[in-house]
């Protein structure tokens, strides 16, 4: 599948060939699928009348129900690239544009550069920006091609949520709640004044590393306070006192209050970074796992939510070059201010931009969990 898409570095049509090959690796990849089967009543008439039921095998359910949808976003997604054929914008790589970059160049110049992507190619537009219907059809295909990534990506979620923990994960867990998250995330957390988005907002999200580190201390507390025990049971047989079982309760409470109040985090950190690679967990899951059919699921719509991402990129960029074009006029004509602008509006549209936002939490410190 890598071989076929790879990274998406333009928005333009597949070749046959390459469309050949991915059609085939598909096939080889869902084959096996009609086989796995579950058993289901159903009733079974005989000649003479007389009804008997009888277990029959059909696709299981998962398959049955997944598979179809994964098949249509497939087509959407291949539709998507077909579209862009005879378009006004057009490409130039990073080398030949730094060889022959020059104040005095064609008004229809490369708009804006990624530095943190360097092996791109910059999208160029005619002076004074894309057609208004262009630009239209553009978003129309933006809205739909995120619609496409958010229904992969609940797939590929319900997939992995469905995978047995390996045990391996659940050893290498801190011991507690607080060694997982930080004394800053652990102290928000617990504090009566709980707001995942303010959370978030007093992060450093520099870079995709950082932000992936989170979700992953995020996603290890909740299994730390969802696994642990709330006391040590007694050694002997005698009946534990009104207050011991009235604590147990509370603190049963407490850690599913704090379990669910990392659930939600973890939910909107994935929702504002939504090319967020996989955690820690999910490696271990699919590296573990030993359901065929849960592996065919996760790694079809992984590839999907990865291409229809690719996708959204690439028309943001375009989105923010012609945006530049049709400002360029209230710039500057020297070149590095343009540069440092361009990079400015691309920077407002990048999922991993730098969050620096500095708020001082006023939370007191609670009881480790």
């Amino acid at each position: 599948m890598t071989t076929v898409f790879g990274q998406i570095w333009r928005l333009e049509p597949l070749s046959s060939e390459k469309k050949s090959m991915w059609r085939k690796e598909i096939e080889l990849l869902l084959c096996v699928t009609d086989h796995i089967v579950e058993l289901v009543p159903s009733w079974q008439t005989f000649p003479d009348g007389k009804k008997v039921e009888v277990m029959t095998s059909r696709q299981r359910s998962d398959l049955h129900v997944d598979l179809p949808a994964l098949r249509k976003l497939d087509k959407m997604l291949l539709e998507t690239l077909d579209s862009f054929c005879g378009v006004e914008f057009s490409y130039v790589d990073r080398g030949v544009l730094s060889a022959n970059h020059d104040a005095s160049h064609s008004p229809r110049r490369p708009i804006h550069l990624r530095e943190e992507k360097w092996w791109l190619p910059v999208p160029r537009v005619p002076p004074g920006g894309l057609n208004e219907n262009t630009r239209k059809q553009l978003e129309l295909k933006r809205d739909s091609t995120n619609q496409i990534l958010k229904a992969a990506m609940a797939i590929n979620s319900n997939a992995l949520s469905e995978m047995e923990i390996p045990q391996s994960y659940l050893d290498s867990l801190p011991k507690n709640g607080r060694a997982s998250l930080g004394d800053v995330i652990y102290r928000y957390i617990t504090s009566d004044k709980f707001s995942p988005e303010c959370l978030l907002d007093c992060l450093d999200f520099a870079s995709e590393h950082q932000a992936l580190e989170i979700a992953n201390r995020v996603e290890a507390s909740i299994h730390i306070w969802r696994r642990r025990t709330t006391v040590s049971k007694p050694t002997n047989n005698t009946r534990p006192s009104w207050g011991i079982v009235k604590e147990m309760i509370i603190d049963a409470d407490k850690r599913e209050l704090l379990a669910g109040r990392s659930e939600t985090l973890l939910l909107c950190l994935k929702q504002r970074f939504p090319g967020l690679t996989q955690t820690t967990l999910d490696v271990s899951k699919i590296q573990f796992n030993k359901d065929v059919g849960k592996s065919i699921l996760e790694s079809y719509s992984r590839v999907l939510e990865s291409l229809a991402f690719n996708i959204l990129s690439r028309i943001d960029d375009l989105l923010s070059a012609d945006d530049f074009a049709k400002h360029s006029d209230k710039l500057s004509p020297v070149h590095p201010t343009a540069l440092i602008v361009s990079q400015a509006l691309h920077m407002q549209t990048t999922p991993f931009a730098a969050t620096f936002i500095n708020k001082k939490l006023d939370m007191s410190a609670k009881t480790q969990y």
